[in-house]
């Protein structure tokens, strides 16, 4: 159970929640929802421990899950597949027991090798105790369903991709809460930050069965309606107008329908107390002249101020970045081509022999499974990385603008100011914080560190940079991640306009649609197509 009591969490000087009470407890399936930067992955941070609130306290007692939105650092030697089974300790087990087996078979020595057997004879008991093979197997089938093959599970994390990497911690933190062969979990409480992120369809669909027969309790932020839709039966709003959480006990669809109601009744009661203390106003005004009436005046005025200073501040529309990729620099017919690139890790061939043009205003989808190559491609184009065969060339007049899916082109100590300064240099001061502005950037939030933004908030922050470049060849990977619909609808609209080249990896459908592609690359082979639309289909699968 957690419980949290006059909770205060800020975001600089700024006031993200004040005195609240926040209780998650077995059965609770709570959809932690509001407006990006209203809080929500700041509020999941603290609750999970990993962040201090400014102010009141937090319990915790029973097992905890945190999936948060950015990859955690950690021993990427390890294999996906013994992080999986390191949620319960089966990693080390399983190690202990073939090094066993390894002492039993090679010794000759009798007291050596039944040494070996009684050592053995105890971590296999052990094992049994942890679920065994049967817990082992349930691993392998939550990892099945999360699209992550036995060939993923035996690489190690290093070479993985940030998607996959993401999806072997959503699978350690499923697995842990999961009994073995049940799937609904035991007192396991999960706190997961937008866990659809990189899954495909049918990944998708078995994780909101999952997440629906979880017992233990769950809050999930989520811009996946269907899954709120089908697995919530409580609803935490985070108003980021007044600070405060509105706790609404009822499943997604009651809930926006009474968030609906809640709203109109605000708004009735604002307009009344308003009309009303606007009527003592004027008497009051009237009342003044006379000095037998002052003290009788004064009150009136008194009396209308309480009855606004006790209405909640008038909800202001939920601002939405105006996003618009750069007007592109002038450049030559084919100003990025990639000639025989190839990229392995260790023995794990990811790609080789991938030719690439991009001339000058196209627009390239690139496709593959997960784990193909698809953002390796993206960081060898952007200079990121070096291939391991092949060459890059920077045609004439190249501008390149890169948006990585885990925000790595940001600085995440640096502040939001110093961050778009860097991608921008020469631009006037003035002209920069006006386009910060339309990011949704002002004030005291130019000085917070990146590093303590919201996922969405980020991409803002990335997509900015981009904006203030005058890119004429756009790498974009994953660039609808983590945002509003209001804010995807945005960035869906700022590709439609660009006319600029862009190559795009997404799972986003819409994304493609808005890019009207003329071609596809086809990963692991570097097979070139032109888009057709069947391939619509695969973007989802991909």
């Amino acid at each position: 159970m957690i419980t949290a009591t006059d909770l205060e969490l800020r975001a600089g000087s700024r006031v993200l929640l004040a005195d609240a009470t926040l209780r998650v407890q077995p059965g609770d399936r709570i959809g932690l929802v509001g407006r990006n930067g209203a809080g929500k992955t700041t509020t999941l941070r603290v609750l999970a421990g990993e962040g201090e609130p400014y102010g009141g306290k937090v319990g915790r007692s029973g097992e905890l899950g945190y999936l948060p939105q950015d990859p955690r650092e950690g021993d990427l030697e390890v294999t996906a597949k013994d992080r999986v089974l390191s949620a319960r300790g089966l990693d080390q087990l399983l190690r202990d027991m073939e090094k066993a087996q390894t002492a039993m078979a090679e010794h000759a020595d009798e007291a050596v090798r039944d040494k070996a057997v009684a050592r053995y004879g105890r971590l296999e008991e052990r094992f049994a105790s942890l679920g065994g093979y049967a817990a082992e197997s349930e691993a392998a089938r939550i990892c099945s369903n999360l699209g992550l093959a036995d060939r993923v599970l035996a690489q190690p994390l290093r070479t993985l991709s940030g998607g996959q990497r993401r999806r072997v911690e959503l699978a350690r933190i499923l697995f842990a809460a999961s009994e073995a062969g049940a799937g609904g979990g035991s007192g396991t409480i999960l706190l997961l930050d937008e866990p659809t992120n990189h899954l495909d369809a049918d990944s998708i669909t078995w994780l909101r069965g999952f997440l629906k027969a979880h017992t233990g309790g769950l809050v999930v932020i989520s811009h996946d309606v269907d899954l709120l839709a089908d697995v919530v039966n409580k609803v935490w709003f985070l108003d980021a107008t007044r600070g405060e959480v509105d706790t609404y006990n009822m499943d997604w669809k009651r809930y926006l329908d009474a968030r609906a109601a809640d709203e109109k009744r605000r708004r009735r009661e604002r307009a009344n107390a308003e009309k009303k203390a606007g009527a003592l106003m004027a008497q009051a005004e009237k009342m003044r002249a006379k000095a037998t009436k002052a003290v009788a005046a004064q009150n009136m005025i008194k009396r209308a101020e309480k009855l606004v200073s006790g209405l909640d501040e008038e909800r202001v529309a939920d601002k939405v970045a105006r996003i618009r990729f750069p007007e592109p620099a002038a450049c030559g017919r084919t100003p990025l081509t990639a000639e025989g690139l190839s990229k392995s890790y260790g023995s794990l061939e990811i790609f080789t022999g991938v030719d690439l043009a991009i001339d000058k205003g196209s627009r390239v989808v690139i496709l593959g499974l997960n784990g193909a190559g698809k953002t390796t491609l993206l960081r060898l184009l952007g200079g990121m990385e070096a291939p391991d065969t092949g060459r890059v060339v920077a045609g004439h007049g190249l501008r390149l603008g890169y948006y990585a899916q885990e925000h790595e082109t940001l600085d995440h100590d640096a502040s939001v100011w110093s961050n778009v300064r860097r991608a921008a240099p020469d631009t006037p001061e003035q002209q920069l914080r006006s386009l910060l502005g339309t990011f949704l950037f002002t004030g005291e939030q130019l000085d917070q560190p990146a590093g303590t933004l919201s996922g969405g908030e980020k991409t803002r922050l990335a997509l900015a940079g981009l904006v203030s470049s005058a890119a004429n060849v756009l790498l974009l990977d994953e660039p609808t991640n983590n945002l509003d619909p209001a804010s995807r609808e945005q960035v869906l609209d700022a590709l439609r306009r660009y006319s600029g080249a862009v190559v795009l990896v997404t799972h986003d459908p819409g994304a493609v649609e808005a890019l009207e592609p003329e071609r596809v690359i086809l990963l692991p082979d570097g097979t070139e197509d032109h888009w057709s639309a069947e391939y619509l289909e695969l973007v989802q699968l991909a």
